[in-house]
């Protein structure tokens, strides 16, 4: 790798495009002295907000496209549309082509994700990727995948998630050898389908050199922290998400409420302001922005679409991490140890018929 990390940004991306994506770079761009961005997108809007940062001369190269990837567009729209001349397809190009060791884009998630698969592939023991994402939680913060890439698994695509979320723990988390858990509806053995016990026998047997099996976890698992990676099929992730991002704003409206129900009630916020604060940044959703598209032949980082500059500059640190750290390298290193022990299994019908 180049002593540069190189990032691809999709600069029209997310709900306000280049005011916020530049931004962002730009803030990354004062915390670290050794990353460069190409940014794609409309060359007038984007040099404009360039502009406005001075640790962005000298980093930044701008790359005119003629076409933005819309939020609500459908995947096959947006290939059709965007295929080759859109911001959002030359960024992913970028990995795929070595100019860029990553892609960051707060863009539609579903054209994204079709546009990945169909520039970069996946791994060559990889089935279908997979969409991970730091979660906070009470021990600290912890990752969790799928998060809706793709729907239902077997045991192998299970085991895999296992492996590319325990190389993400390890970069971004800092464990040497991370705890998996496999997201269960009870902590016992006997419990759950097929494939998802057949996923935790071949866990068990796998050494802990790059990872610590831990066993099945439940839904109060994720908030407590019990393990650092927790591993789902992406129809359950994505629905443990949209709970969890849902139970959050229903928590702040019940505060706001009933800090304004009362002349006592705003006294005692003032006396607790500083614990409401405390929590407050604890809820702070660009705290953990940033969902990692593991799985593909390339690093490919989103953000969320209606995040700011600062959260932006989330998901893009993210990106750089995974670059520096050599994700990719960590990734296929454990994923040939997997299936040379799942080989060794003799895999029930119902996790092999598939």
């Amino acid at each position: 790798m180049p002593d540069n990390v190189r990032i691809a940004i999709d600069a029209m991306g997310g709900d306000i495009g280049p005011a916020m994506t530049v931004a962002g770079c730009a803030m990354v761009a004062e915390q670290k002295n050794d990353v460069e961005f190409l940014l794609f997108g409309d060359e007038t809007l984007v040099r404009e907000q360039v502009a406005k940062y001075l640790g962005l001369s000298g980093v930044a190269t701008c790359i005119h496209t003629d076409v933005a990837i819309q939020m609500g567009d459908k995947p096959s729209q947006a290939l059709r549309t965007g295929r080759r001349v859109s911001s959002m397809w030359q960024a992913i190009d970028a990995v795929k082509q070595g100019k860029a060791d990553v892609a960051v884009s707060a863009g539609n998630t579903g054209a994204l994700m079709a546009m990945a698969k169909v520039i970069l592939r996946t791994l060559a023991s990889v089935e279908r990727p997979a969409l991970a994402a730091i979660w906070p939680n009470a021990r600290g913060e912890s990752i969790v995948l799928d998060l809706g890439a793709s729907i239902g698994a077997d045991a192998q695509h299970l085991v895999d998630l296992a492996v590319m979320g325990s190389a993400m723990a390890r970069i971004v988390l800092g464990r040497d050898t991370p705890t998996v858990g496999l997201l269960n509806v009870g902590v016992e053995e006997i419990k759950g389908i097929e494939e998802v016990k057949a996923a935790a026998r071949i866990l068990r047997g796998m050494p802990d050199k790059h990872m610590k099996y831990h066993g099945f976890v439940e839904g109060d698992d994720l908030g407590a922290g019990t393990v650092d990676v927790v591993v789902t099929e992406g129809f359950t992730g994505n629905i443990a998400l949209k709970t969890a991002e849902g139970t959050a704003k229903q928590i702040a409206q019940y505060l706001r409420t009933e800090m304004n129900r009362s002349i006592m009630s705003r006294i005692g916020y003032l006396f607790a302001r500083s614990a409401f604060n405390a929590l407050r940044k604890k809820m702070d959703p660009r705290r953990s922005n940033g969902a990692v598209f593991l799985g593909l032949d390339g690093i490919v980082i989103k953000s969320h679409g209606g995040t700011d500059g600062l959260g932006f500059s989330g998901a893009v640190d993210i990106g750089y991490e995974m670059a520096r750290n050599g994700l990719q390298a960590k990734i296929r290193e454990t994923l040939v140890e997997s299936h040379e022990i799942m080989l060794t299994f003799d895999q029930p019908a119902a996790a092999t018929e598939r």
